[in-house]
């Protein structure tokens, strides 16, 4: 699969140098110019951006697709900005590519909605909290945020309790896979390269270039632990890009003469969203309640259908392979469906 992606992407630096030597004598490589490990939103974007501005871009994905990851796994929100610390990269970066989201999806008929979010307050105390989420919205940029009484909230939405809350008019959803293809398309059309089925198990320092371990992903579905394989092909780029979501961390520490402690620390949380079906819309904003440690707290968002999701909780994991607490929580979810129903 990745000697044929390497064919097709071509290009002026692409070209073949013969076997590896040292630990990997007789296994073939390849050099590149630029090479994006992962193709969810994040990795997708880079390799447009960069094939753009004239790179000749590979992206390799251990996924039979794009998206398969986090970037398909999420409330599909725009967020307006409010949350992080003010005068902070992730605050600016935030409020800036909020802008340029909605731009783009305009410009190319993306399907989104500017819904508004309600953060709320359901008790006096909590309000000082909610005021606090107020000015550092303000010092980040965003010009309308509005905060509110309990009956002007529930004037606009009137299945919602609160004694206070704060709306942000512009906080909105979007379709997370048109818009994925969208940039994968313009990636293409700029002579991107995508290399599915492809994984990089790690790889190594020499001569001053990484050099990434590649193995096809179907012949490590077995369960076979990778670190411990041989790699099939080694390719040695320019630059690459580590946009591997979730597996960023734990491939960079295999990537053997990078030094470790520059590497941050993963933590891992597991969240659930419920459903709520056979039943009308209750909302047309999207609803939050104060956030909490590790996440925004359990809340309402809609997608561009119109179904109704209340999630995602936070429950801390060891890492990407721990299910024990999701098969907990999995029975814990059909009480809570099994309450529902009967309450309904």
């Amino acid at each position: 699969m990745l000697r044929r992606a390497i064919r097709s992407y071509g290009g002026t630096f692409a070209r073949a140098i013969g076997s590896a030597g040292g630990a990997y004598g007789g296994i073939p490589k390849e050099t590149a110019d630029v090479v994006v490990i992962g193709a969810g939103v994040v990795g997708i974007a880079v390799a447009r951006e960069l094939a753009l501005r004239g790179r000749e871009v590979l992206v390799v994905e251990a996924a039979s697709t794009f998206g398969t990851g986090t970037s398909s796994r999420n409330s599909e929100v725009i967020h307006a900005g409010i949350y992080y610390p003010p005068k902070s990269l992730k605050a600016s970066l935030c409020v800036k590519g909020r802008k340029l989201l909605y731009k783009y999806c305009c410009e190319r008929g993306i399907p989104h909605r500017q819904t508004g979010k309600i953060i709320v307050a359901t008790s006096f105390a909590e309000i000082p909290k909610l005021e606090h989420l107020l000015r550092s919205g303000k010092e980040n940029g965003i010009e309308d945020l509005r905060l509110m009484e309990g009956f002007q909230s529930m004037q606009m939405e009137p299945e919602l309790q609160c004694v206070k809350a704060l709306l942000s008019p512009s906080s909105g959803i979007v379709d997370s896979h048109s818009f994925m293809l969208s940039l994968v398309g313009e990636a293409e059309n700029s002579r991107t390269t995508f290399s599915y089925n492809t994984t990089v198990i790690g790889g190594h320092i020499e001569d001053n270039f990484l050099h990434l371990h590649i193995y096809e992903s179907k012949g490590l579905q077995d369960g076979t632990n990778d670190a411990q394989l041989l790699p099939q092909f080694v390719l040695i780029p320019r630059l690459v890009i580590n946009a591997a979501g979730l597996s960023a961390v734990p491939l960079a520490k295999r990537f053997h003469g990078i030094n470790q402690g520059i590497l941050p620390t993963a933590y891992y949380a597991r969240g659930c969203y419920f459903t709520l079906s056979k039943t009308k819309t209750p909302f047309s904003h999207l609803i939050y309640p104060l956030p909490e440690d590790g996440g925004l707290g359990v809340h309402v968002t809609l997608d561009l259908i119109g179904i109704v999701k209340f999630g995602p909780d936070v429950e801390w994991i060891d890492g990407v392979d721990d299910i024990s607490c999701f098969t907990n929580r999995m029975r814990i979810s059909m009480v809570f469906l099994d309450w529902l129903i009967c309450s309904e």
